[in-house]
């Protein structure tokens, strides 16, 4: 008798090839699904996703990274598609996203790791590198400012407040959820396809977007901006680690100039922009995965 599914599968699955594995690990009181690639004695490389991203967002990079000789570890970060997700706003604090990723190195057997992070998983990415440095081997970040750069550009710039706007929005009881699950979450989709270039995401990854979203529902991603007000600020500010920032410069939420401030709080940093391109700037620009696998090499 066969099986009928309502929506695809959002594990591993979705990438063919037998070398390319899901697995679950208990890392700091949750569960988090975690794909994984490579020879597990080959360097670790961490990447992780932002929202309303899961795993899947990085199915661009992490045979080119495999092929370079490394092992990829890829896990959907607590809230989000199969991984756990608790219930309380303090559960998405940033050290509490943090500890998730250090557990997750400690549990490859690892004392540190190379990590990669986009939009909110650069934020993560960030503050990794910032209170646990040790941990971190080499910083790769896509599409998101420093912290320190961030919370003064808000401060000082009408035109990032702006912008911001929806981290203000998230901060309301009740109403995001409502609006961005309604007609089986459009609102999502749209979110997608407005802050990316025509044709970024085909209507098959879509789908894909809109299982991976059901299976957690919407109120754990929109914990993750109300965590990130509660978060405390990281004691240092400068990055120590060779950190790679890669930045679409048609990115809609941010403005560009926090990319190049970013740099001053990097002891060995490297900018690289990309015209035309925009915040899911690692899906329109091949440069991109060859930026950072030269990089983290």
């Amino acid at each position: 008798m066969s099986v009928t599914r309502s929506h695809p599968e959002t594990d591993a699955s979705l990438l063919t090839g037998s070398e390319i594995e899901s697995s679950y690990r208990a890392v700091n009181d949750v569960e988090l699904h975690v794909v994984t690639a490579g020879d597990p004695d080959a360097p670790l490389v961490v990447l992780l996703h932002g929202h309303p991203d899961f795993w899947y967002g990085w199915r661009d990079q992490i045979r080119p990274l495999v092929d370079a000789g490394f092992r990829v570890v890829v896990p959907d970060q607590r809230g989000c598609n199969l991984s756990e997700a608790p219930d309380s706003i303090d559960a998405y604090r940033l050290s509490e996203l943090v500890a998730d990723v250090a557990d997750l190195i400690d549990s490859e057997g690892r004392g540190s790791a190379h990590v990669v992070g986009h939009d909110f998983g650069g934020f993560v990415a960030w503050h990794l590198a910032l209170r646990r440095p040790s941990l971190v081997d080499r910083l790769g970040i896509l599409n998101v400012p420093h912290p320190t750069v961030y919370r003064e550009t808000l401060r000082s710039s009408p035109r990032q407040l702006l912008r911001s706007w929806y981290v203000w929005f998230y901060q309301l009881p009740i109403l995001p959820e409502w609006l961005l699950a309604r007609n089986g979450m459009d609102n999502m989709v749209d979110s997608l396809e407005l802050t990316s270039n025509p044709g970024t995401f085909d209507q098959e990854t879509i789908d894909y977007y809109r299982a991976a979203w059901q299976h957690t529902g919407i109120r754990p991603r929109i914990h993750w901006y109300r965590g990130f007000r509660r978060s405390e600020h990281p004691l240092r500010a400068s990055v120590t680690q060779p950190t790679l920032l890669c930045w679409g410069e048609d990115d809609i939420a941010l403005v560009s100039s926090m990319a190049e401030r970013s740099m001053e709080y990097c002891a060995t940093g490297r900018l690289r922009t990309f015209p035309d391109a925009s915040h899911w700037v690692h899906h329109e620009r091949d440069e991109v995965t060859d930026a950072l696998r030269s990089h983290l090499s």
